[in-house]
């Protein structure tokens, strides 16, 4: 279906669909320009209120429509002083661009085309520094939830003619705008096509959840393996470097985040802050970033499997046994402290920000000092617990974070079941989680650049290299 050359019945065409009647927002605006007349759809709060204003004074300003035959386009060359403007002859092209906050401009002489104006403005927050990836040093400014704004974000740090962003549309319903950004000659051409390909066949009816949707769709789950399957970042900075490497990114329309494609688990703990310092500061904070991440898993279970089997405990660490056991089974201990630390997260995210710090932190310690006075946990517990707790935040991602929660709660499981042998098999358990990971990657594997191996990738992944200029 397209456009007609009667003024009147594309109105009708437009108005049956948009339905500027039954939407107080949705606004049909006629305007006489001589003796002819034009109307206008747009959303209100969608579009430069101040520009609108202007460029309407300027058409009632106009002494007559041109006619003809490319009457629509001599009306955008001689009439429409806007920066992005096109003509459309797709009745649903013109509904896509209004619903996407553009405006659409029927003319009487113009035939069966359509003027379309890219007007459009979101509502939007400061570009501010992301709560939860900071810097000590380096750039403040963070991703927001407009797709143009983002990609204005990493074009500033990329002036290379080279860098493309692919728009997409996808959704039958929330019709979500995409854009897929990499460079040309460095990031892999094949593997670029492959990922346009996929999206182009996702077959969804909307992204409520703005990335996390998308990425659902690009990658089937399999509900028993929790390791994240991408990474993502809401610093510019990051997205930049990453695309400088050779990385893909995905944007997606009201969210803040960036989707880095392809991703090894090796990416998770790489930091924007490693990069602000010279090599060997950058290169010492990844190595404990490493140590750290790999102590909070297996810590709690290498301990508790030791005081289980106070045998194989050499002399010189019989320090680590406690004396007493407390009223509950040491396993119940571990795994309820488990669970009442994420009760304390859930009531620090809902609780008034004035009073989120204090409260978490006189919570924990009532919690914990009333908990060892009764009996219900030992001290040793607490302690171990406390560590894993905060040091789970020396890597940014939330997911991460919790795949290692449920893998270290599976290595303590089997190893109180079975001992040496379920430690042992839990092991190997989580190693084949992390082998057989699913991720948007199509031929790089999960444990990248370990498996399959690759030396120079591997040293800049662990070690803060400086860059041969």
């Amino acid at each position: 279906m397209s456009f007609t050359n009667d003024y009147y019945e594309n109105i009708k065409l437009l108005d049956e669909k948009l339905m500027p009647d039954r939407s107080f927002d949705i606004i049909k605006r006629r305007l006489v320009i001589g003796a002819e007349e034009i109307t206008l759809y747009y959303i209100d709060g969608f579009v430069k209120d101040e520009s609108m204003q202007k460029l309407m004074t300027y058409f009632l300003s106009v002494k007559g429509l041109p006619k003809g035959e490319d009457a629509a386009q001599k009306f955008i060359d001689s009439h429409v002083p806007y920066v992005e403007v096109e003509t459309a002859k797709d009745p649903s092209r013109a509904v896509m661009q209004v619903m996407s906050g553009g405006v659409c401009v029927l003319g009487e002489t113009f035939g069966s085309c359509a003027v379309l104006i890219d007007a459009r403005t979101y509502p939007v927050r400061g570009v501010e520094e992301p709560e939860s990836d900071r810097v000590m040093r380096g750039a403040r400014d963070g991703f927001v939830e407009t797709l143009i704004f983002n990609t204005a974000l990493i074009r500033r740090r990329i002036r290379d003619t080279s860098l493309r962003v692919v728009y997409k549309n996808i959704g039958n319903s929330s019709k979500t705008d995409i854009a897929v950004v990499y460079l040309e000659g460095t990031a892999d051409e094949k593997y670029v096509k492959w990922l346009e390909e996929k999206l182009d066949g996702i077959k969804a009816d909307s992204l409520p959840m703005g990335h996390e949707s998308l990425a659902e769709c690009l990658v089937k789950q399999k509900w028993y393996n929790p390791f994240p399957k991408i990474r993502y970042t809401e610093r510019p900075d990051t997205a930049a470097a990453q695309l400088m490497e050779g990385s893909v990114l995905i944007l997606c329309d009201a969210s803040p985040d960036a989707m880095i494609l392809p991703t090894s688990i090796f990416d998770f703990l790489q930091e924007t802050g490693d990069y602000y310092f010279p090599p060997f500061t950058g290169t010492y904070l990844r190595i404990v970033r490493h140590t750290i991440f790999w102590l909070t898993l297996f810590l709690v279970p290498l301990w508790y499997l030791l005081v289980m089997n106070e045998q194989y405990v050499p002399g010189w660490l019989m320090f680590i046994i406690p004396d007493d056991h407390g009223s509950l089974p040491l396993i119940a201990q571990l795994f309820l402290v488990e669970f009442v630390i994420d009760g304390l997260k859930l009531a620090s995210m809902n609780t008034p920000s004035m009073l989120t710090n204090s409260l978490s932190v006189v919570g924990g310690l009532i919690l914990g000092d009333f908990a060892v006075d009764i009996g219900w946990l030992i001290p040793e517990v607490i302690l171990y617990m406390a560590f894993v707790a905060i040091a789970n935040f020396t890597q940014a991602s939330y997911e991460l974070g919790y795949a290692v929660k449920f893998m270290r709660m599976l290595l303590l499981a089997a190893t109180a079941i079975f001992g040496v042998f379920g430690f042992v098999f839990g092991l190997v358990a989580i190693l084949a989680l992390i082998a057989t990971n699913a991720n948007v990657n199509r031929r790089r594997s999960y444990l990248y650049p370990l498996i399959p191996f690759n030396g120079g990738a591997l040293c800049r992944l662990l070690f803060r290299v400086k860059k041969k200029s």
